[in-house]
């Protein structure tokens, strides 16, 4: 991939898959092949933007953010403007700077503090619903547990502690083009930013990490103003990823009991089953970039000014880097999956949402010998690729 002047040296392959149609959102993995199978980028003439179809383009992409700029991350002018100042959105060298204050509590370090509190919640989450039999494993844990511990670690409580999983859902929804989905989703995200441009460090539970925040605004580190932004962030995306991926995981897990099995025998393997979790069903359905300079991918010119779709679910299950890349293997351990991005903007929060998990499924493993799932439903977002339902009909404790 090289900067190149705006010149097509060949036809731009292109395409009339919508990216946000329902159909594409409940199952996108035949659009992908197709994409995939087309062109490392093809245009999307619906949604009037690039995508980045196989993971060499996409990694490539991520790790070269002087090309492809984080300023243009939703796919509708309304929410770029909204985002401007954020981490999410500001390139180096300015992002640092934004980032540093946001990763402060989520540095390995930092985070080494809390495993023992979040392994106990953990366990004590599972106990309760293995003693029930069955249970819908969507609201009853995936969506529980990252709430719980999330809601804990911003220290907020009362009715924002309740909104938390309704405004997480529409900050990503948000992102996406203006459909109908996004229409109904900017009341509700206005709401999150409304608390979140007028919380106060008051508000938040003594030695919280929204506290903390609040702390670095007033040694200098960062500007007052940027602490609201900060904790938007914690709020939108500290929550609802984690709930994709651990829905996720128990789903895979329990439609392929073979793997499951593996877990119980080697517990060691979990880091490994997360990864290929993260590698098999991406959190994040396709996030934006815009186009700094034309760009050269594999003969095709992007030009200048143009927005591009990342597709990290496409990348990872493109052949051409992963073999037999639509089985689920818990040994794979697909540590260059794309799912937490690459480079300068990749997931932050990364290691909080491993730690989340790795928790849950060690309890798991430990206490529940087989569990049985019967058919999901899919909660359709223009961003998240997270489950609605999932019931988990049988648990036959270890």
């Amino acid at each position: 991939m090289t900067a190149t002047p705006a010149t097509a040296k060949t036809a731009p392959a292109k395409s009339a898959i919508d990216l946000f149609s329902d159909e594409v959102l409940i199952d996108p993995y035949p659009a992908f092949a197709e994409l995939r199978e087309t062109a490392s980028v093809v245009y999307l003439e619906t949604n009037q933007a690039w995508a980045l179809t196989r993971y060499d383009a996409i990694r490539d992409a991520l790790g070269d953010p002087a090309t492809f700029s984080s300023n243009k991350v939703a796919f509708n002018d309304d929410m770029n403007h909204a985002l401007e100042g954020t981490s999410l959105t500001t390139d180096p060298p300015d992002h640092a700077r934004l980032r540093a204050a946001l990763t402060e509590n989520l540095s390995p370090r930092a985070l080494r503090s809390l495993k023992a509190e979040i392994d106990e919640k953990a366990d004590r989450m599972v106990a309760g619903l293995v003693e029930r039999g069955s249970f819908d494993g969507i609201d009853n844990l995936a969506r529980a547990f990252p709430i719980l511990i999330v809601a804990d670690m911003i220290g907020v409580q009362g009715e924002v502690r309740a909104n938390i999983l309704r405004w997480g859902e529409a900050a990503f929804n948000v992102l996406g083009p203006m459909n109908q989905r996004t229409i109904d989703n900017f009341p509700i995200a206005g709401e999150l930013f409304q608390w979140a441009t007028t919380v106060q460090a008051s508000d938040l539970t003594e030695g919280s990490m929204g506290r903390a925040i609040f702390a670095a605004a007033e040694r200098g580190d960062i500007p007052m103003e940027s602490c609201g932004h900060i904790i938007h962030q914690y709020v939108a995306a500290g929550v609802d990823s984690t709930i994709a991926t651990l829905g996720n995981a128990l789903a895979h897990l329990g439609a392929h009991p073979d793997q499951y099995e593996l877990l119980r025998e080697d517990p060691s393997l979990i880091p490994s089953a997360l990864n290929e979790v993260l590698r098999y069903e991406s959190p994040v359905h396709a996030f934006g970039r815009l186009v700094k300079e034309g760009v050269d991918i594999d003969g095709t010119v992007i030009p200048a000014g143009e927005q591009v779709a990342v597709l990290f679910g496409s990348g990872n299950r493109d052949p051409r880097h992963y073999e037999d890349p639509d089985s689920f293997l818990v040994r794979r351990n697909p540590l260059d999956h794309l799912s937490f991005g690459y480079g300068v903007h990749g997931c932050a929060g990364q290691g909080l949402a491993r730690l989340e998990i790795h928790a849950v499924l060690n309890a798991l493993v430990k206490r529940v010998k087989r569990y049985e799932v019967g058919p999901s439903t899919r909660n359709i977002s223009n961003m998240m690729r997270s489950l609605d339902t999932l019931p988990v009909t049988i648990v036959e404790p270890a």
